[in-house]
């Protein structure tokens, strides 16, 4: 049997109580009136969203009804950008595989014009291993950090195929072998290259932001501040257990200010580095806080504020597994951002 139903037939407008027939392709649901006012009063510079669209728990709150994951991935970006508080998305397939010009511009043609993509680079250009199917590292990955690769296989094809819905680049960094920490100079130096050549994307995106998230916080020096300052990228802020909670990583927005904030809320802290089959086991189908972090969400709320209220843009994803539904975690924190301001 299909999943693909009403969230409940008693809405049924049928004599005989069946479902009505259901419309061609996924329907978003219908906003709240609270929520069109709050993003109505959100500063036009910030862009919320969620790591991926394609849960079927969101059923009565971005779905009108319930369709399956597969459909959702096929069929229901159109639907989720029709969410007022859901004005961006994060773009993680590319991280898995480089995708083309011509998919990146199947994506930009089913959003509004002011929605936004916050889109990940492959690893084959930000993981210094080639990895088994399993995650074990194998080799040393030859493409690691090279602005080459990072050119043809991402920054080219998601400016060229987004245009100006490309709203951040961000280079996630995975976690690197710990002999390769005692090098971090070196590094630095080959991430500097890749970065200033990824500044090009702007000849297509104009308005588009390069970001660098870590899984060290090694990564965390002077020498990795002036690498992003000369480049005219940004620290990608990056909520994850691997990393110090989010208020250690401020300084590094502040050395780097004035500037523009991107934001990946991934992993609640309690879950630890490791913890994301264990968040996906409790917080699935992903429909209400399991979890809620007041503390992390007030935080990063003010940043928020104080980065667009200078005039900056702000683009910040969520992931189902920081909170438990990455749509109320927006929602929570779209609250938090017209407290703050």
């Amino acid at each position: 049997m299909s999943s693909d139903r009403p969230v409940s037939s008693a809405q049924s407008g049928s004599l005989f109580g069946d479902d009505p027939p259901a419309p061609a392709g996924v329907q978003a649901a219908t906003p709240e009136p609270a929520h069109v006012e709050l993003a109505r009063r959100l500063p036009a510079g910030l862009r919320l969203g969620t790591s991926s669209w394609n849960f079927p728990g969101w059923a009565g709150l971005v779905w009108d009804r319930l369709y399956d994951s597969k459909r959702l991935s096929r069929e229901g970006l159109g639907a989720y950008a029709q969410h007022p508080l859901l004005g961006a998305v994060g773009l993680d397939r590319s991280f898995y595989q480089p995708l083309t010009v011509a998919q990146y511009a199947g994506y930009a043609d089913q959003v509004p014009e002011s929605f936004r993509f916050v889109v990940k680079a492959p690893a084959r250009v930000t993981d210094a291993l080639i990895r088994e199917s399993g995650g074990k590292g194998r080799r040393a990955n030859p493409h690691f950090l090279n602005a080459d690769s990072a050119w043809r296989e991402f920054v080219a094809p998601a400016s060229r195929g987004l245009g100006q819905r490309l709203g951040a680049l961000v280079f996630q960094i995975s976690p690197l072998p710990n002999r390769w920490l005692d090098h971090m100079d070196r590094l630095i130096a080959q991430l500097h290259d890749l970065l200033q050549s990824a500044a090009a994307a702007r000849s297509d995106s104009p308005e588009s932001v390069v970001a660098v998230e870590v899984r060290n916080p090694e990564w965390l020096t002077p020498a990795f501040v002036d690498a992003l300052k000369a480049a005219g990228a940004t620290y990608c802020l990056g909520l994850h257990p691997k990393m110090p909670p989010i208020t250690a990583q401020l300084p590094i927005l502040r050395a780097l200010w004035p500037g523009p904030l991107v934001c990946r809320w991934n992993l609640n802290l309690k879950h630890g580095a490791y913890g994301y089959e264990k968040a996906r086991e409790d917080y699935a189908p992903f429909d209400k806080l399991v979890d809620p972090d007041p503390d992390t969400r007030s935080t990063l709320a003010r940043v928020i504020a104080g980065t667009v209220g200078a005039g900056q843009s702000a683009y910040v994803t969520v992931n189902n597994k920081a909170e438990g539904s990455s749509p109320r975690s927006v929602i929570a924190l779209a609250e938090a951002v017209q407290a703050a301001g």
